[in-house]
């Protein structure tokens, strides 16, 4: 049956339909469904296939001109110059191709992590399932605070609302009831279906899974949000355009250098030709497009150990650049755990101290001093206040590990929590104190009310719990601090309401009923009359106290940081105050700024660090407000509608735990812990991922250019090349598959979180960068040339010649390494000579390949090299000391000049 026609269906004809009953499936038939109809998981996008991903590292224009350069060789013969181009070329796309699957995998873990648990009757008795395990005729349990895991055609509802923004983009939770809908009913007028992904706001209600995985609503819109544009950052641009210009250029050059030394030296064809091929793989930095995507790859690995799961590669560059952050509240900046902050009662105000839902804390006078003794016992109000938020109470607590979780209601958990801070035992009072009947919560008399019956004393009491308005209208007397009774004064008691609401806390009244005989009914008209008010507790989900510290990280590197979130105005600048944010005490709500035209409110979102009341396509509007002003931004979401915000957004953030498949697929970046400081790990990860790849391109540029000046001032003085083309071919490769790649794992420097946001569009190839390209190239040729010289002077021959020439070449390589690693401080200290494991490691690798070319007689014939003496060694490794010295004077100069 089409599954968008349930809401026709009277409630028994669709349990009969999916042959399923009241009472849920028993074990043996939900395993068997989930056999046939599979997990309820949204299905994962289409992957590519392997071999073409591994082909795609080749679309390069870099490349490309290496695979002509080996196919011209081969015609020519020259089969060990052609295998070591094609090595250069084949050990770059094995590199590129091995790491680019990290984030894929990162994410696939994720898309496990986060299926729902779902309350559900298996053979009759409640019990909790992943939320993958549902199937088709599963009878789920709905209560406030709950994901809905799944499609639901409701059986039952009392005061049921869920919260569709996800699907409607409706900010207003919708009432849920039972009865059949018309067929022709949109999608949010569907009130007797509960929707995957949707979130339970208030209420209690059970459901028939009519709908799972893909075939849910949530998992129609998925699929058509499945394929998302893949994202074009600045560097990715930048570096497109450089690798066509870099390429012309050279081979201009070549094709210059080529005609000069065949039309006017007439030197022979075929040893120019090599030695042209030479100078093109000298200057064409072919294992930049692996030693980027590895620095990538690399920055992805240490963003899932900060629990970021980065989709795209790119967009590490992106997060590291963002000037203005935006973040929902709930979760992010806050625990998401409800807890009791205050308590108004006959006694006074009182502070509540603890951390989420741990049965753990104290109670004192609000002006009492920190860390106060539990003052519980010696109020028997607040006791009583504590069971009547036990009793009158659906949830429970449990233990997982060092965690507390609570099962059914955010709000009733920490009901629980507050009654166990008094001093009571939970399970003790719950077994004394056994319920009898129940009224429900309602939206229409918002309150819910519990009757119960103490064996020992034979005591019947009703406990109450709802909004400060509604119980203050039933009551007419209170309890005072020593338990007595006296007339309600209700003027203070909304004094006292609204001062705790302008704390940001959502404020819920306690009462009682002592009944006079025992009975077994509850009705409205028994709480009518001779009901007792207790006073207030205020709840509100504090914030995390890692996201505070991270908050003042982010403003410290000039980040802004805005609250985009739908709460209530006054919780949403109580929890910025908390947090650090800037402007604390302006709050712009939706219906301000549906208000304001997109002048007014591009000047407003500027002054304005907190949203309120707002719907997704208000995230939309601010996203692009921000970017109007040359700000890069990164924005969370986590509904479906949010995913035109996320692409827009320049770094989009979805929220791993409660954000959906849709968000994940629009986002860049996926949260796992749905954690404030996850995104400004991020952050710093980011710019450390950025400098990593500056250093690399100003590591590789200056040494290719100073590679190719060599042979190109050989063959327009008509020398005899210092370097052959083969060994020019084996530096490129032993060189970039270890020293450049080194430069990836660098860590991050200490100022990284104190400079402020780099420029939007700041080029790649800044004058400095220019400037260390020609600077480097000329000591390159100068050292290169000084040793070639010196070993021609002292009559060695030429094969030894060009080995001390390429070893030079090399020690200079490792030389600028030391020096690149450190762009922004010195370079003459210990933390900068010790290096890292990873730098240590490479060297050593270029050092016994090296040796191993020099010494060994098989690489000795097949790179026409000689060993070479101690004494010139010592002299060649001087040769890399003194351009360490002269670079890292011009830097220290420079700094000054820049300081001054």
């Amino acid at each position: 049956m089409n599954k968008q026609a349930w809401h026709t269906l009277p409630s028994n004809d669709t349990l009969s339909r999916l042959d399923s009953q009241a009472t849920g499936l028993d074990t043996h038939t939900a395993q068997e469904r989930h056999r046939t109809h599979g997990a309820n998981r949204l299905p994962a996008p289409p992957k590519r296939n392997p071999v073409i991903r591994f082909l795609l590292h080749f679309h390069n224009i870099l490349i490309y001109v290496l695979i002509a350069a080996a196919a011209v060789t081969a015609l020519l013969g020259h089969w060990v110059d052609t295998s070591v181009i094609l090595a250069v070329v084949v050990v770059n796309a094995i590199i590129g191709f091995l790491q680019e699957g990290k984030a894929e995998q990162a994410m696939e873990a994720i898309r496990q992590m986060l299926a729902p648990q779902a309350a559900v009757l298996r053979d009759g008795k409640r019990t909790t399932v992943a939320g993958e395990m549902l199937v088709p005729g599963d009878i789920v349990l709905l209560e406030a605070g709950d994901k809905v895991p799944a499609d639901l055609r409701l059986l039952q509802a009392y005061g049921l609302q869920v919260q569709e923004a996800i699907l409607t983009g409706e900010s207003v939770p919708v009432d849920k009831q039972v009865e059949i809908v018309p067929a022709e009913a949109a999608l949010g007028d569907r009130t007797n279906l509960a929707f995957s992904g949707t979130n339970v706001t208030s209420g209690q209600g059970q459901g028939v899974v009519v709908a799972i995985g893909g075939q849910t609503e949530i998992g129609r819109i998925s699929g058509l949000l499945a394929k998302v544009d893949s994202l074009t950052t600045p560097l990715v641009e930048q570096m497109d355009m450089f690798a066509k210009w870099l390429t012309l250029f050279i081979l201009t050059v070549a094709v210059l250098i080529f005609a000069f030394g065949y039309f006017v030296q007439h030197q022979n064809f075929s040893d120019l030709f090599m030695a042209v091929v030479g100078l093109s793989v000298a200057a064409i930095p072919a294992g930049l497009p692996a030693v980027l995507t590895i620095t990538l790859a690399v920055g992805v690995q240490a963003m899932a150990r900060r629990n970021a799961i980065v989709r795209r590669l790119p967009a590490i560059e992106t997060i590291g650049a963002v000037s203005v952050i935006c973040s929902d509240k709930t979760g992010t900046l806050t625990r998401n755990e409800m807890m009791v902050a205050a308590l108004a009662g006959g006694a006074g105000l009182f502070r509540v101290a603890g951390e989420g839902y741990a049965p753990h804390g104290t109670i004192a006078p609000d002006n009492a001093p920190h860390n106060p003794q539990p003052v519980a016992d010696t109020q028997p109000l607040l006791q009583l206040m504590g069971l009547t938020a036990l009793l009158c109470n659906d949830a429970e607590l449990k233990q997982h590990e060092t965690l507390w979780r609570v099962e059914g209601d955010p709000m009733e958990g920490a009901l629980l929590a507050f009654a166990a801070k008094t001093g009571l035992d939970v399970s003790q009072q719950r077994q004394q104190w056994a319920r009898v009947a129940v009224i429900p919560f309602d939206s229409r008399h918002k309150f819910m009310a519990s009757l119960h019956h103490h064996a020992q004393t034979q005591t019947t009491r009703v406990f109450l719990k709802g909004a400060p308005e509604h119980l203050l209208a039933m009551c007419h007397h209170q309890h005072n601090a020593r338990g007595e009774t006296a007339p309600l004064d209700a003027d203070f008691w909304h004094v006292q309401a609204e001062d705790i609401a302008a704390q940001g806390q959502r404020v819920l009244a306690l009462a009682v009923r002592t009944l006079p005989t025992r009975q077994t009914t509850l009705e409205h008209a028994d709480v009518q009359t001779d009901v007792v008010f207790l006073g207030l507790v205020g709840l509100i989900d504090p914030p995390r106290p890692e996201a505070i510290a991270a908050v003042a990280d982010c403003h410290r590197a000039g980040i802004r940081v805005k609250m985009i979130t739908g709460d209530h105005a006054a919780t949403a600048a109580a929890i910025g105050k908390q947090i650090g944010l800037q402007h604390p005490n302006k709050v712009l709500t939706g219906g301000e700024l549906d208000m304001l035209d997109e002048a007014e409110l591009a000047m407003t979102v500027l002054r304005t660090d907190i949203f309120a009341r707002t719907t997704p396509e208000h995230k939309l509007r601010l996203v692009t407000a921000l970017q109007e002003h040359g700000m890069t931004v990164a924005m969370t979401g986590d509904g479906v509608n949010d995913a035109p915000a996320l692409k827009r957004a320049d770094a989009g953030i979805a929220m791993g735990q409660k954000g959906s498949e849709a968000a994940k697929e629009a986002a860049e970046l996926v949260l796992a812990d749905d954690n404030f400081a996850s995104i400004a790990a991020a952050v710093r990860e980011g710019r450390t991922v950025y400098d990593n790849i500056r250093k690399v391109i100003s590591w590789t540029l200056p040494t290719n250019a100073g590679e190719a000046a060599v042979i190109i001032l050989a063959l327009l003085f008509g020398m005899m090349l210092p370097i052959t083309p083969i060994q020019i071919l084996w530096v490129n490769m032993i060189t970039a598959v270890t020293l450049g790649i080194a430069l990836a794992f660098e860590p991050t420097e200490a100022n990284t979180m104190q400079r402020p946001p780099r420029p939007r569009h700041e080029p790649l190839l800044g004058g400095a960068l220019v400037w260390q390209i020609s600077l480097v190239s000329l000591l390159f040729v100068a050292g290169v040339f000084g040793i070639y010289l010196y070993a021609q002077d002292q009559g060695y021959s030429v094969e030894l010649a060009r080995t001390m020439a390429m070893n030079t070449l090399v020690v200079m390589e490792i030389a600028y390494l030391f020096f690149i690693r450190n762009m922004y401080s010195t370079s003459l200290s210990w933390e900068a000579v010790r290096g890292t494991k990873v730098v240590w490691i490479s060297i050593i690798v270029v050092a016994v390949a090296q040796l191993a070319i020099t010494y060994v007689p098989l690489f000795q014939s097949i790179f026409a090299t000689q060993a070479v003496s101690f004494a010139d060694n010592v002299l060649i490794f001087g040769v890399g000391v003194a351009l360490f010295v002269l670079i890292e004077l011009e830097k220290q100069m420079r700094l000054r000049l820049q300081g001054s």
